[in-house]
C-alpha cells in the first residue's frame, strides 16, 4: 500500500474566516485539508499526528481571552507540537498573533485598530526569503486587527506598515505568521465587513468603502497571495 495523501490541519475561528487562497493552493498541489471549528466545539488534537502542516486562520478572539475561549489553550498546545517536530506553519492574523504567543512574545491592543487597505513594506532582506523573495517591497494589503505583537525571540521579522511595526515574520525555516490578510477573495470581504458591520461602525469606518477598494487593490494582492502560498504549500 502507498502512502496516505498529505493533508494539513486549519484552526478556523469564526465562519467568515475562511482559508481562501490558501485553499486554493493547497487544492492545486493536490494537499488535503481537515478544519478544526474550535469555535463550533471541535476538538482539538494534542499532536499534529499524520497532517503535514498547521495553518491557524484568523478571528475576532484575543490570545489573552482564553479564560472566556479555552480552547485557545488547545490551539496553543497543537501549535507547540508543530513547532517541536518543525512542521510548516501558516498563521495569519489572530493565528499569527497564536504562534508569537507560543513562541513567548507578548500580544498586547494596538493604539488604534488597522481594518481596511493599508501599505505593507517588505524588510529589505526578504529578498532572500523563500516565501517573499520576488514580491514587491511595497503593496496595499488587508486587514482586519487590534491587537499587535512583539517579534518572539530568535524570529526574524518581514513587514512593517505605518502603524504596526510587526506586520510578518518567519521563525526557523518554515513558520511564518502574517497579521495582515493576504488570503482574500471578494466573498470574503463583503462577509467580513457584514458579519463586523458593529466593529466597523464603532471605530467610524465604512464597510461601503472597504468594498469598492477591493476593486482597486485586491487583484495585485491575490497575485502576491497565489504566490506566497504556492510556496508555502512546496515546504510540505
Amino acid at each position: 500500500m502507498g502512502n496516505p495523501p498529505k493533508h494539513v490541519s486549519i484552526l478556523q475561528h469564526h465562519e467568515c474566516e475562511t482559508p481562501g487562497l490558501i485553499a486554493e493552493a493547497l487544492q492545486r498541489a493536490g494537499i488535503g485539508h481537515r478544519y478544526i471549528r474550535s469555535f463550533q466545539g471541535d476538538s482539538v488534537p494534542h499532536t499534529m499526528g499524520d497532517a503535514a502542516g498547521l495553518v491557524i486562520m484568523g478571528g475576532p478572539q484575543s490570545v489573552y481571552e482564553q479564560a472566556k475561549f479555552p480552547y485557545l489553550r488547545d490551539e496553543m498546545r497543537l501549535i507547540e507540537d508543530a513547532l517541536k517536530h518543525n512542521k510548516p506553519i501558516l498563521a495569519v492574523c489572530l493565528g499569527s498573533q497564536l504562534l508569537a504567543t507560543a513562541l513567548g512574545a507578548n500580544v498586547f491592543p494596538g493604539r488604534k485598530k488597522e481594518i481596511g487597505w493599508h501599505r505593507v513594506t517588505l524588510a529589505d532582506f526578504t529578498v532572500s526569503d523563500p516565501l517573499f523573495n520576488g514580491t514587491p517591497k511595497s503593496f496595499t494589503a488587508f486587514h482586519w486587527h487590534g491587537d499587535i505583537f512583539d517579534l518572539p525571540h530568535g524570529a526574524t521579522s518581514l513587514a512593517s506598515s505605518a502603524l504596526t511595526a510587526r506586520q510578518a515574520f518567519r521563525y526557523a525555516k518554515n513558520a511564518y505568521g502574517l497579521l495582515f490578510h493576504l488570503e482574500m477573495t471578494p466573498p470574503q470581504i463583503l462577509k467580513m465587513v457584514e458579519t463586523f458591520s458593529n466593529e466597523l461602525q464603532a471605530v467610524g469606518l465604512n464597510g461601503t468603502a472597504i468594498k469598492l477598494s477591493a476593486h482597486t487593490h485586491l487583484p495585485a494582492l491575490q497575485k502576491i497571495g497565489q504566490q506566497v502560498f504556492a510556496r508555502w504549500v512546496t515546504s510540505l
